[in-house]
């Protein structure tokens, strides 16, 4: 059991694709670490009353919740979040479903020249630098 425990990776790296202004240092924070989500972590949120007047802001509260450091930063709270461009923040809602679906920031694919089945991790690009 325990050798089962040390394999589960339960903490994931990511880069965002545009970044966090810091609006005190001007600072750009792209690199970042997301943790699996608990079932408290989906459960709690549903009592905020900011879940309750706007159901979309449940995801605000969640990557609140489960994103442990944004560059230099370890607070991550829900105004974090809401600082974030559109674009960053749909990339960290599609990473919450797959690490949290799959266990892994990996997609599917396939080879189209041989057919090979592989996975990939998902990374993100920044428009321009493709």
């Amino acid at each position: 059991m325990q050798d089962l425990m040390e394999s589960v990776q339960t903490e994931f790296d990511f880069s965002l694709p545009r970044g966090l202004v810091d609006p005190d240092s001007g600072a750009v924070y792209k690199e970042g670490t997301m943790r699996l989500a608990t079932a408290a972590d989906e459960i709690l949120p549903m009592r905020d009353p900011r879940v309750q007047q706007n159901p979309a802001y449940l995801t605000v509260i969640l990557l609140s919740r489960v994103i442990t450091r944004l560059g230099n930063l370890t607070n991550i709270n829900p105004r974090v979040i809401e600082g974030l461009f559109a674009t960053d923040f749909a990339y960290l809602q599609e990473m919450y479903n797959r690490v949290n679906q799959n266990g892994s920031n990996a997609v599917a694919t396939q080879c189209p020249s041989c057919g090979q089945r592989f996975e990939v991790e998902v990374e993100a690009v920044t428009p321009g630098e493709e």
